[in-house]
């Protein structure tokens, strides 16, 4: 793996922060993994559980719901499309199908305001194959969300209409609120006792979600104080400044760009007061921190079971940001925590990590490869806990 040995010493001083102080087999609640502190050797990790599947007829399997069975939920984003099936398995749920594809939804969306044809036929490919999926097994309960992209695009509606028509889906539009909440409560596991506040962020491909968050202790859902919803995304900047982020100055631009927006944020809510006074967790949930954290392990591929509830040193995932960095188009396209189709996506992002460590310069970052498809499968699990101890004491 080609690693630079310092950062560059402009995007050193960019980072700097003044000291304030103190692939799927499960998905359950667990302690967060330890600190990582330095680079440990590369380690080989067994395959996830493999898949499997049963038999045919899309337009049905997608919208039946069967006693019994697992649930589903799929994420249609800005830039990816993803499915994620599993069955109940204690305070969690066991991973039985999942599915993921680079779609580009969003592609062009900024300077157009609507869909591309091409956008919309990528993600009807991707769709379809999640159908596909579902209708291969019986589904207890299934949601579907789609986000930025089509909250923002003129043709939004007309597109999820055409997808209902071809593949019996049917994503609903959420609000920024409510992705930021569902991955609140998909990241809840990882918040630990002595946590009073949690700080998350998601950088997603068009818009970034921050959310100011209330521990309630660790059998309760936590309280979402506040969020904000940033119009800046991996696709949005890489399709406007993309090429900036490959120097040190552009970098530097794009990152204090970004800090100028969660500014004002921090000023409402008093974080920097309360990241001094101690108690707060920063999580990121994104492809951006779980190629950091697979830098910063130097993995010799990407290993979820080893990214997944890791907790990086802050000054290690600004090390590997700086090895990412040095290593330019080239070195990214052949990463394997990269590769080709990300290329032009991981600096947006790592611009957008070094605003937040800008703004809040915390000692310590949790890594979250979990988002709205987990929350959702929680929140689905949950309610059918709920309804069936409601009918236990009715009959």
């Amino acid at each position: 793996m080609l690693r630079s040995a310092l950062q560059p010493p402009d995007l050193r001083k960019l980072l700097a922060a003044a000291p304030l102080g103190a692939e799927y087999a499960s998905f359950t609640p667990l302690p967060t993994k330890p600190s990582i502190s330095e680079r440990p050797p590369a380690t080989a990790m067994p395959d996830d559980a493999a898949p499997h599947t049963l038999l045919p007829s899309r337009h049905d399997a997608a919208r039946t719901v069967v006693s019994g069975a697992a649930f589903a939920a799929l994420d249609l984003g800005t830039n990816n499309c993803r499915l994620l099936i599993g069955t109940p398995a204690g305070a969690g749920f066991r991973v039985v199908d999942s599915f993921s594809r680079i779609v580009r939804l969003g592609e062009g969306l900024a300077a157009t305001g609507q869909l591309s044809a091409a956008a919309m036929d990528r993600a009807i490919g991707a769709l379809g194959a999640c159908a596909d999926k579902l209708a291969k097994r019986p589904i207890r309960q299934f949601q579907a969300v789609a986000t930025e992209a089509c909250r923002r695009a003129g043709n939004g509606p007309a597109f999820l209409a055409r997808v209902a028509a071809e593949t019996g889906l049917r994503p609903r539009i959420i609000s920024a609120r409510e992705e930021a909440e569902l991955a609140m409560e998909s990241c809840a596991p990882l918040m630990e006792p002595g946590d009073r506040r949690a700080l998350l962020f998601d950088i997603g491909g068009g818009s970034t979600e921050i959310a100011w968050i209330r521990v309630c202790g660790r059998d309760a859902i936590p309280e979402l104080i506040g969020t904000i919803s940033l119009p800046l995304g991996v696709v949005t900047l890489a399709e406007r400044v993309g090429s900036d982020c490959f120097t040190q100055s552009g970098f530097a631009a794009v990152a204090e760009e970004v800090a100028g927006h969660l500014r004002g944020f921090d000023a409402v809510h008093c974080i920097g007061q309360e990241i001094r006074a101690g108690g707060v967790r920063l999580i990121g949930t994104s492809g951006t921190v779980t190629t950091l954290a697979g830098v910063a392990l130097a993995l010799p591929r990407y290993r979820r079971p080893l990214v997944d509830g890791c907790t990086l040193a802050t000054d290690v995932a600004d090390q590997a940001l700086g090895d990412l960095f040095a290593l330019g188009r080239a070195g990214l396209a052949t990463h394997p925590c990269v590769g080709p189709d990300r290329v032009e996506f991981v600096l947006p992002g790592c611009a957008i990590y070094a605003a937040i460590r800008q703004v809040w310069p915390l000692p310590c970052l949790t890594v979250a490869d979990r988002g709205l498809r987990e929350g959702m499968l929680l929140r689905m699990m949950r309610a059918d806990r709920g309804n069936q101890a409601h009918r236990r004491r009715a009959s």
